[in-house]
């Protein structure tokens, strides 16, 4: 049976209203239980664990040694065995241990944890992303990758006033300080939200049984001769997939974008809780909370309009480069302006650069790699690439700890995001046909 495009639309509509809403639920848990650890440290642990700004960034940044640790074979077993049950297995881990951190009780057994809460969490994001390849064509499939990564800025904006809340409310709950009540509640939804996985993901297109006979028919064979065109045009075993440079490019390119991203996840909250001594603007927990999540409700509007203007035009390198080289030149002048609103302009201009190159970059790599290569390559681009998460708070917080100001580590986050776009530059939209 023969379809017309509106009516391949309308499936494919129908779809991302099935799996995109709860896909971006899970994300945005996941995002939160990785960086809420940003907001408890100038709100309390610091202070109580003896962290200084070098600790408080090797502590944040470890995660990313353990979840670069599991990301291949992670995503491998997703694809041998199934979305479904894999997300479900990694959400049960990682939520048990991100409520242990509760009860966290010095600054080794802080760190143990968040090595173990990365090893937990391996495979989750990678793993997303060769998920969308099984019901997004590449047409659609930056805007697809939008929705789901619009959790990131939504997580950060939400989760920037839940969080100043749990911790100015959660104290002596339990007996336990703010930042530790805020750890404990924020970890149960992801073991809730791993049942809910189980029963609700459906694996394939070919498994759906809320799609009817004709849509599933549709779906099934549109994606299939998609796989087959790029198999014949670029045919890149697995092992190729994990040395090609190409995939290192792409991973640098990543590193640079997740560089910013982290920079200003893990030290944003700090930042702007500097803002008393640096501009005399005193905020409360609250208040802070309600100010950092100004730039990613911002970052969240223009990533899913970019995503889609990358779709509709095809383009793919410009949408990635521009971006970041905007969002690079930004945040290193943010806290040289004169007050705090002109700052917040220029950490919001970063924000969005961030956020808008991401739909479009993970929309690159399924352009030339399909299968078991699909999923090795994705993951080890996201888990080089996320070399950037160790690197960035730990950087950042050893050059404050160094010259007694953000700047240094700012600017150092504006030259790896510029450095990266011009790589993006130089490795273009495809590679060359294989054949």
């Amino acid at each position: 049976m023969t379809r017309t495009i509106s009516e391949g639309d309308r499936v494919l509509r129908k779809v991302a209203l099935r799996i995109m809403p709860f896909l971006a639920l899970l994300y945005f848990v996941n995002y939160l239980d990785r960086v809420n650890i940003g907001f408890a440290g100038p709100n309390g642990m610091n202070k109580e664990l003896g962290l200084s700004a070098t600790a408080f960034g090797f502590a944040s940044g470890i995660f990313f040694l353990g979840y670069l640790t599991l990301e291949v074979p992670s995503n491998l077993a997703l694809h041998r065995f199934g979305a479904r049950r894999w997300l479900a297995r990694i959400m049960i881990t990682w939520g048990i241990l991100a409520t242990i951190l509760a009860f966290v009780p010095n600054p080794t057994t802080l760190v143990i944890m968040r090595f173990l809460l990365g090893v937990a969490e391996a495979g989750f994001f990678p793993g997303i992303i060769l998920y969308l390849t099984y019901w997004f064509p590449a047409a659609q499939r930056a805007k697809a990758v939008a929705l789901f990564m619009a959790a990131v800025p939504v997580s950060s904006a939400i989760g920037s006033t839940v969080s100043s809340l749990l911790i100015a409310n959660g104290h002596g709950v339990f007996g336990l300080s703010g930042w530790r009540f805020m750890f404990l509640v924020e970890g149960i939804p992801a073991i809730l939200l791993a049942f809910a996985t189980w029963f609700y993901l459906t694996d394939r297109p070919e498994q759906a049984k809320w799609l009817t006979d004709d849509e599933r028919r549709w779906l099934t064979t549109e994606m299939d001769n998609e796989r087959r065109a790029t198999e014949a045009e670029h045919h890149w075993p697995l092992r190729k997939a994990l040395t090609h440079p190409r995939i290192l490019g792409l991973a640098f390119v990543y590193f640079a974008i997740a560089y910013g991203l982290y920079a200003l996840g893990f030290f944003l909250p700090t930042i702007i809780a500097g803002f008393g001594a640096e501009f005399g603007t005193k905020l409360s927990t609250v208040q802070a909370g309600l100010v950092t999540a100004i730039p990613y409700v911002i970052a969240a509007v223009v990533m899913v309009f970019w995503a889609r203007h990358g779709d509709r035009t095809g383009e793919r390198k410009w949408h990635v480069a521009l971006p970041m080289v905007v969002g690079g030149v930004a945040i290193p002048i943010a806290l040289y302006l004169g007050n705090p609103y002109a700052a917040m302009v220029a950490v919001t201009i970063c924000a969005v650069g961030v956020c808008a190159a991401l739909p479009t970059f993970w929309a690159l790599p399924p352009t030339f790699l399909s299968g078991a290569a699909a999923a090795g390559g994705i993951a080890l681009i996201n888990s080089l690439g996320n070399i950037s998460g160790f690197a960035a708070p730990y950087v950042t917080g050893w050059l404050r700890d160094l010259t007694g100001t953000q700047r240094t580590g700012l600017w150092v986050v504006g030259a790896c995001m510029v450095a990266g776009a011009l790589v993006a530059i130089a490795l273009g939209a495809r590679p060359r046909s294989d054949r």
